[in-house]
């Protein structure tokens, strides 16, 4: 793909050759040849937006409702045609506007590709949305036009006559459900061998015969389905080769980047506070359930282990805590329990600086996503990491949930989607509900993106900014220098005295 920098839509330049006929001869496609077309940025972005806006209606649908239900199916054809996604000619009749809707389905899907590939959980959920959003068009596509997309394909799944069928009509019949007589004469079967349709063998779905299972229509698209997965799983481990390319192009990086989801690597130290003490008085409110649990944990016992300090800690350096800021807080804590001051120095101190890149072999840490929190070792007993909707029991979760003055229709809604096992969902549901938002807009996967949208929701939209210290106004130091700078120094500053003393304040009121 060639990218202009016009912005003038109306002078879209199209696909060389037969524009109708050859390239999108159908309404789905498994997306085997790149565009080549040149295209403006403003294009670029557009599809991009209006798909990756797609494919999270179909996550939200699939938890909102049975896939393959009346409501699930009519939700998401209401969302393809209000974004313009899907159209069926009818009469083999493809015109000018059945071609640009194919036309921005063919490229968007590979712009999401390059948005997508760069990590194992990033194409994780990029294939699942495809694959429900693929399984959803095909049932779509009229049967007399089913064989030509499998031809088209190089799919050799091909329907058995009318001969064979009543050859084998006794056996078709006992091995497919709800099968009757009448009914048998309209379904089509298909003919493939056995080892392609594992996944129906299994469950003794199909009739098989020398080494052939015998599919019906319906369940056709669960072998095309594991073929669409593979395709495009190789698609995206080679898309990711050529990253260090796309990255290195300067009008793309940035649209791509605001793609993706919450990334910390390139936002630690961003998200930051116009005041240090506002990220503990507002932990009620703009602090995930996670990281609530873990401070109100800390202002019990004045103690954490290992994991607790470790997901916490990273989260406070996410927000804006320099290593100054994060020493100080810890002992102020500590020493308020069993901890003396000596203990605190010989013990503790030293994965804080660990953590910060300033110890062992110097890696800079960065913040735990949401996968990672949900994946690792889940909490013992004495433990308060983890995430409270994969790891806590539903009763427990509840009583947290109505201790924070959560609705009970709210509560409802959060404990379906952890008994579903979304639990990215459910806290995405406990922001809405915490913020009194119908819809929080972004698809969560970071505790600090959790905290960073909750602070534009509540500063009205406006760009959050660390409020500057007198060192850190500086422009001769780059911020890595600055934080450098502020953790060599032996003098603690008036205005950090100052926040230690609002701190100590405020602990004492959360």
């Amino acid at each position: 793909m060639v990218f202009s920098r016009t912005r003038q839509l109306r002078t879209t330049k199209r696909l060389t050759g037969d524009r109708k006929g050859d390239h999108y001869p159908f309404s789905l496609q498994f997306y085997q040849l790149p565009p080549t077309e040149n295209i403006s940025l403003t294009e670029f972005e557009t599809f991009a937006i209006e798909r990756l806006k797609l494919l999270k209606s179909v996550e939200n649908f699939g938890v909102s409702y049975l896939k393959g239900s009346l409501e699930y199916n009519a939700k998401l054809e209401s969302e393809l045609r209000k974004l313009k996604f899907v159209c069926l000619a009818p009469n083999d009749e493809i015109d000018d506007k059945v071609y640009d809707i194919r036309r921005k389905d063919h490229i968007s899907h590979f712009i999401l590709r390059l948005a997508y590939c760069q990590s194992e959980d990033l194409r994780r959920w990029f294939i699942q949305q495809e694959m429900d959003l693929f399984k959803f068009r095909f049932n779509l596509l009229p049967k007399e036009k089913v064989q030509e997309f499998l031809r088209f394909n190089d799919l050799e799944y091909v329907a058995i006559s009318g001969e064979e069928k009543d050859l084998l009509q006794h056996d078709l019949m006992n091995s497919t459900f709800g099968l009757s007589t009448a009914k048998l004469e309209d379904c089509e079967f298909y003919k493939v061998p056995f080892q392609a349709a594992l996944d129906l063998v299994r469950p003794r779905k199909v009739f098989l015969s020398k080494g052939f299972a015998f599919i019906p229509h319906k369940d056709i698209v669960t072998l095309i389905l594991n073929d669409f997965r593979t395709r495009l799983s190789k698609a995206l481990a080679l898309s990711a080769r050529s990253l260090p390319v796309v990255q290195s192009d300067e009008r793309l990086q940035p649209l791509l980047s605001h793609l993706r989801p919450y990334n910390m690597t390139s936002n630690v130290g961003r998200t930051r506070i116009p005041m240090y003490r506002q990220s503990f008085e507002l932990s009620s409110k703009s602090f995930p359930l996670c990281m609530r649990q873990l401070h109100k944990s800390l202002r019990e016992h004045h103690h954490l282990r290992h994991g607790g300090r470790m997901q916490y800690g990273l989260f406070l350096k996410g927000i804006g805590l320099t290593l100054e800021q994060a020493l100080q807080f810890w002992k102020l804590e500590f020493t308020k329990g069993k901890v003396d001051s000596e203990k605190f120095d010989k013990t503790y101190s030293y994965s804080i600086r660990h953590n910060y890149g300033k110890e062992g072999k110097r890696t800079d840490y960065t913040p735990y996503s949401c996968m990672k929190i949900i994946l690792s070792n889940p909490p013992s007993q004495g433990d308060y990491h983890g995430c409270p909707f994969r790891h806590s029991d539903p009763e427990l979760l509840k009583q947290k949930l109505q201790s924070f003055k959560v609705s009970s229709t709210g509560i409802n809604q959060i404990l379906d989607l952890v008994k579903g096992m979304h639990f990215q969902l459910a806290c995405q549901k406990y922001f809405e509900l915490t913020h009194n938002v119908d819809d929080c807009g972004f698809s969560l996967n970071h505790p600090n993106q959790y905290f960073a949208e909750s602070q534009k929701l509540l500063t009205g939209g406006r760009d959050v900014k660390k409020e500057q210290t007198p060192m850190e106004s500086s422009q001769a130091n780059p911020p890595s220098q600055v934080t450098s700078s502020l953790s060599s120094s032996t003098n603690v500053t008036s205005t950090q005295s100052e926040e230690m003393e609002d701190l100590e304040q405020i602990l004492s009121e959360y």
